[in-house]
């Protein structure tokens, strides 16, 4: 099951819905009280009702265009998460990256890759995150700026996971290399994060070792850049970050975990305003953000 949440085009209410196909089923006029998948999550899991039966009851009456909304801007981020997370280093394209980036030390990224503990920061809380469609913004001081295309984990304050999306933690390559102790200022400024568009929820027969990240930046009409990432390259288990995380850290229901990127674009790329990021991973969707100027001071 796939559900999103959109802002109500009449009242700026956020709603939440069930996406079949390219067809989007509003669950929030049918039980008023849920605004976010969270809230259904809970609610289901306590009555027993597995997930593709609810979606049975839900996707009824007349539904909307998903590529409407989306054309629109209507659509919001697909769970309201107070805190989103990132974890770095959990590909062996990252370690490379991250080791011919630094001024400092080759073997640190070494270290972090091999290590038990994994590297884990803090990306965003709730009213930082951008909503799919929008422009993610370029660092002021940075000379050197990528998309990281990721797969996200949602998970409850319990560490159970509810379900997954497709995030982008936009990075500033340059001040992250400097130094590693400059790492929250290259993660963490205005406009940095995304993800959506929807939410896949997950059962004990998702497989995210079958997917596949993909990723595309378009530049005035033409594609400057693409590559893609089988998840099995992923070096961690998703279960272990989801402990790290939350070993002496109470986290909120809806928290966001992204996982790390395996797709680095060549040392020459950065990017510039105007361009477009298309992230995919099949079984989720596309999350889709083009790129603006830094925010004027």
């Amino acid at each position: 099951m796939k559900t999103l949440r959109y802002r109500d085009e009449t009242t700026g209410e956020p709603q939440l819905a069930i996406l079949v196909k390219d067809t989007v089923y509003n669950v929030t006029r049918q039980v008023p009280h849920w605004t976010e998948p969270v809230q259904m999550w809970y609610a289901l899991r306590a009555l027993g009702i597995p997930f593709e039966d609810a979606a049975a009851r839900l996707c009824t009456g007349e539904g909307i265009s998903f590529h409407e909304l989306d054309e629109a801007g209507h659509l919001l981020p697909p769970v309201v998460a107070r805190e989103v997370w990132a974890a770095g280093v959990t590909y062996e394209r990252s370690r490379e990256a991250r080791n011919a980036e630094t001024k400092i030390s080759d073997s640190v990224y070494d270290r972090v890759y091999a290590a038990e503990r994994p590297e884990l920061f803090f990306k965003a809380t709730a009213d930082r995150v951008v909503p799919p469609g929008n422009p993610l913004g370029l660092r002021s001081d940075s000379s050197w700026m990528v998309p990281e295309p990721e797969l996200s984990v949602v998970i409850s304050a319990t560490g159970d996971i509810i379900g997954w999306t497709v995030g982008n933690d936009l990075s500033s390559r340059d001040i992250e290399g400097e130094n590693p102790l400059y790492l929250p200022q290259a993660k963490v400024f205005s406009r940095s994060c995304s993800f959506g568009p929807v939410l896949l929820w997950h059962t004990p027969s998702t497989t995210p070792a079958d997917w596949t990240v993909s990723l595309e930046i378009h530049r005035e009409g033409q594609l400057a850049f693409s590559g893609s990432v089988p998840f099995r390259q992923f070096r961690r288990r998703v279960d272990e970050l989801v402990d790290f995380l939350c070993r002496d850290n109470p986290v909120p229901d809806g928290t966001v975990l992204m996982t790390g990127t395996g797709i680095v674009p060549p040392d020459d790329f950065t990017l510039t305003p105007g361009d477009r990021v298309d992230i995919c991973i099949d079984a989720i969707g596309t999350l889709v953000n083009p790129i603006a100027a830094p925010m004027a001071l």
